[in-house]
């Protein structure tokens, strides 16, 4: 595997911002500094066709803009936080309220509009590329200074795997993903609505109109359009009740910290390219959304992304869980690691 680096831009503050082009095989996988975002994964299809599979921008400029977190790391609570707030003990956390009432995705100038420290590195005698965001005590209304790592291979078997790690010196919920809008047949061609999707998740989080999670259990999928474990088509369920899916499943059977589940709990096939994605995770729940509020932004070489023209798959904790302590535990305690990974399989059928 080889990464080379190359300008992208330049910040209004001077700063330059980089793009690390990482080759192995037939894969090449494009990321920033910027967001430490992923930016671009090429690769053939059936018939020796290559695509980007990554909705996004030719140019670093848009990305400095408002945008729908294309392959953005977000934090450093990914998701909503209801009410924009939340307490440790008797004092109160308030949050920058950015999405109706809620707090998503860190907030006003969350990770993904930031500019991270990157190293090329060597994990077992193969590049490896590490990106590092310092977070002071009060960052986005947040408690405690954190440190966050982001580290990606790529494999010559289409697999980018993704490292997170992260820790304070106080009390304080992480829940970092990242924000990549996948669609196998290439960007900018079309909707991902005949996508095959399968899930072993077999519970999910109904959620009220802001898209915070009901009181009460995980639901059962059986019986509900959020049954996806047998395999069916993104878009065979949806109506004018269900216009999308923007919700959170719970990942049965993810392996402990710093281990993968052997089984991948997400597979997703392109019957037209040939193309599938596994994803494996040790995160206990993941964000499917099928980009329901893309508009008609102009994306790469002039694409137009309507409605359903990519899907997200974010593996993360649940949404408000630093309000629901019935949710998996999103905090970390002083010194702690807070330590996953997530690794998408690409391949051909």
């Amino acid at each position: 595997m080889t990464v080379i680096k190359k300008q992208f831009g330049t910040l209004s503050t001077g700063e330059d911002v980089s793009l690390f082009l990482m080759e192995a095989g037939e894969y090449k996988a494009g990321w920033s500094d910027y967001g430490a975002s992923w930016v671009s994964f090429i690769m053939p299809d059936t018939h020796g066709k290559r695509d980007d599979l990554l909705l996004g921008f030719s140019s670093f400029s848009p990305y400095a803009q408002v945008h729908p977190y294309f392959g953005a790391t977000v934090g450093r609570y990914a998701n909503r936080i209801a009410d924009a707030k939340f307490s440790i003990g008797s004092r109160e956390y308030p949050l920058f309220a950015n999405n109706g009432p809620n707090h998503l995705h860190g907030g006003k100038r969350g990770f993904s509009r930031r500019l991270w420290d990157s190293d090329i590195e060597s994990i077992a005698g193969n590049p490896a590329l590490r990106f590092t965001l310092r977070s002071p005590d009060g960052d986005e209304g947040y408690p405690g200074n954190l440190i966050a790592s982001v580290i990606v291979t790529l494999s010559a078997e289409g697999k980018v795997r993704i490292a997170y790690d992260a820790q304070s010196d106080s009390l304080t919920p992480v829940n970092l993903t990242n924000h990549a809008y996948f669609n196998l047949r290439g960007e900018g061609s079309g909707t991902i609505l005949d996508h095959e999707l399968s899930l072993t998740c077999s519970r999910y989080l109904p959620v009220d109109s802001t898209m915070i999670p009901l009181a009460g259990d995980p639901r059962d999928v059986g019986g509900t359009v959020f049954d996806f474990r047998r395999g069916k088509r993104m878009g065979a369920d949806l109506d004018t009740s269900l216009v999308g899916y923007d919700h959170c499943f719970m990942v049965d059977g993810t392996g402990s910290e710093g281990t993968l589940g052997r089984e991948p709990f997400a597979t997703v096939a392109e019957r037209g390219s040939g193309r599938r994605l596994e994803v494996h995770t040790t995160l206990p729940a993941v964000q499917f959304y099928t980009g329901n509020s893309l508009n008609g932004i102009i994306g790469k070489h002039g694409s137009v992304y309507g409605k359903h023209a990519g899907f997200c798959l974010e593996t993360q904790y649940c949404p408000n869980s630093p309000n629901r302590p019935d949710f998996p535990s999103c905090w970390i305690q002083p010194g702690e690691r807070w330590i996953h990974t997530t690794e998408y399989h690409f391949s051909v059928l």
